[in-house]
């Protein structure tokens, strides 16, 4: 056991696995986090009912975050190590370089990783931690202080009133757009990592890869215009 833990995270190889599984996970959870904010269009007693039974079963939903806060660092971790392993390889610049060969979402993974760390962390701070909305959502209210007639945190207000500020709901477009730019590579690239990648179907998995970010871009990017276009109120 202790010779494949040392195998997995001191190895090329190794942190390619680790970075693909707990790429894998994540992009579990951005699928989830999307269809229980598509909630929202159901109406404020169907999406605040879903945020109650969230924080009514802490035995579920606290492991669930640590899992992800630890598929975070480990993914960063890896990232961070196979990046290293390859400007080490590459020490001294290519006299001229042509990236016919890689996508714009390839070239750009480890800056587009790096920003959709600081907006998943704005994020949470801003609708999940509930720090104070008049300094960071710059809506002037407290978050932590709404609730519906039935007592239970009130989402569906919260999620109007913060996108409701133009500024912060380009930011989260511009967020989502940088997460799904990473998904659109990273998706694709996980199967290669894991060795499940052939060359009959690699065509279709990266099809699927882009295909089905951009479906995540949209389905996330709707709850935000619909507050700007008072489709939802």
């Amino acid at each position: 056991m202790i010779t494949l833990l040392r195998n997995l995270f001191c190895s090329s190889l190794g942190r390619k696995y680790v970075m693909a599984a707990t790429g894998g996970v994540m992009l579990l959870f951005v699928i989830g986090h999307l269809a229980g904010n598509l909630q929202v269009f159901i109406g404020p007693e169907q999406i605040n009912k879903y945020g109650d039974f969230l924080q009514s079963n802490l035995e579920i939903i606290w492991p669930a975050r640590l899992v992800l806060l630890g598929c975070v660092a480990l993914h960063i971790w890896a990232a961070a190590g196979l990046t290293r392993e390859n400007l080490a390889a590459r020490p001294v610049e290519y006299a001229t370089w042509s990236p016919t060969a890689a996508s714009y979402a390839s070239r750009t993974m480890v800056w587009s990783g790096v920003i959709v760390g600081v907006f998943i962390i704005y994020h949470l701070l801003h609708y999940t931690v509930l720090v104070q909305a008049a300094s960071l959502g710059l809506t002037g209210q407290d978050f932590a202080g709404l609730h519906d007639q039935e007592g239970r945190h009130d989402i569906y207000k919260m999620i109007i009133l913060g996108f409701s500020n133009l500024w912060v709901s380009l930011f989260y477009v511009a967020g989502v757009g940088l997460l799904c730019l990473h998904l659109s590579h990273g998706a694709g690239a996980m199967w290669q990592s894991l060795g499940w990648k052939k060359n009959s179907y690699a065509p279709f998995l990266d099809g699927a890869a882009r295909w089905g970010s951009l479906a995540i871009f949209l389905g996330y990017i709707s709850i935000p215009l619909a507050v700007l276009l008072k489709v939802i109120q």
